[in-house]
């Protein structure tokens, strides 16, 4: 019986061994495929635009193709939900955003996933500033303080665009308004196309938005940019002021997996980002659709998950946005 027990022991031992091998091999040999990248955005979007920039460094520096799934919808919860739900072998992400792992937490009642605990982190890749964008047939102001002294002078005439209800653009402008003692209308629209085009027709006067959405506006004369929210001036607009008024407000970017990825994938992933960040040629072009390269260690973007995660609920909470 002592010798049958033994020779169990043994075998369970043995069995321990060649799992931990088996998982070691996976992790040493990864990736030996294509790597799928969900992005909760449509194409075209902010998310792409930035996506497909980096794909061929970190294409090169994998050894494997990364593969863009748009997988769009409920403002990029459908992408989140999917990659939580993956399984964790290092080959299902998500291109995720300030909106999907920040604002989305406090905006929808109920989640089918938690943005901490069932996601592993890896990067932030940029920080896209929003910009206080106006049409000047609307509203003729030439700085933000000439901006806030007609709306104060004229309480609920001057309507404002998001791209929905609770979404960035929406939360940054109603932020703004309070910390600013403003009174507008707010007029929620189908995404970016729709609310940029309603404020080019002085259906709204303006919109915060991210800077790369309104550069074409910018360079066609038919909007006016009268601030960035961000600490520092952006690159892609160096003539437009910050915004002190409104503080920080800006989005950023950033690459997730399923919760339970093999640390050393997780790390391996993560200094693919940082190598791609330093490329000369890539932060070039960042800074041309006027975003600033973020990376930063997995530890790091864990607890601006957090941090952003209790920002956003606070001003979830003074806005009363709500998404059933």
């Amino acid at each position: 019986m002592i010798t049958l027990l033994r020779c169990l022991v043994a075998l369970l031992l043995s069995l321990t061994v060649a799992a931990g091998l088996t998982v070691a091999g996976r992790a040493d040999d990864w990736p030996s495929r294509p790597i799928v990248v969900l992005m909760g955005f449509p194409a075209g979007s902010g998310v792409d635009v930035v996506g497909r920039l980096l794909q061929p460094s970190l294409d090169k520096s994998l050894g494997q193709r990364l593969v863009l799934d748009y997988k769009s919808g409920a403002g990029g919860n459908v992408a989140s939900e999917a990659v939580a739900n993956a399984k964790p072998d290092g080959y299902t992400f998500l291109l995720g955003t300030a909106a999907t792992h920040g604002v989305n937490a406090a905006l929808y009642k109920k989640l089918p996933f938690d943005v901490e605990d069932d996601f592993t982190p890896i990067s932030t890749l940029v920080d896209v500033s929003n910009v206080l964008t106006i049409n000047p047939k609307v509203i003729d102001a030439t700085s933000v303080q000439d901006f806030i002294a007609q709306v104060k002078a004229n309480p609920g005439k001057y309507n404002y665009a998001s791209t929905g209800n609770g979404t960035g653009t929406h939360l940054a402008f109603a932020e703004f308004n309070a910390k600013a003692g403003l009174d507008m209308v707010h007029v929620p629209y189908k995404g970016g196309p729709d609310a940029i085009q309603s404020v080019l027709k002085g259906d709204t006067c303006c919109i915060f938005n991210q800077v790369q959405t309104v550069l074409p506006q910018v360079k066609a004369g038919t909007v006016r940019l009268l601030g960035v929210t961000t600490k520092k001036r952006v690159a892609a607009i160096p003539g437009v002021p910050t915004i002190d008024e409104a503080g920080e407000s800006y989005t950023w970017f950033g690459i997730f997996g399923p919760k339970g990825i093999d640390p050393t994938v997780a790390l391996r992933f993560n200094l693919a980002i940082r190598a791609a960040l330093s490329e000369p040629e890539i932060q070039k072009k960042l800074a041309e659709l006027g975003n600033t390269p973020r990376y930063e260690t997995l530890a790091q973007f864990k607890e601006t998950v957090h941090r952003d995660r209790l920002h956003w609920a606070e001003v979830v909470k003074a806005v009363g946005a709500q998404i059933e």
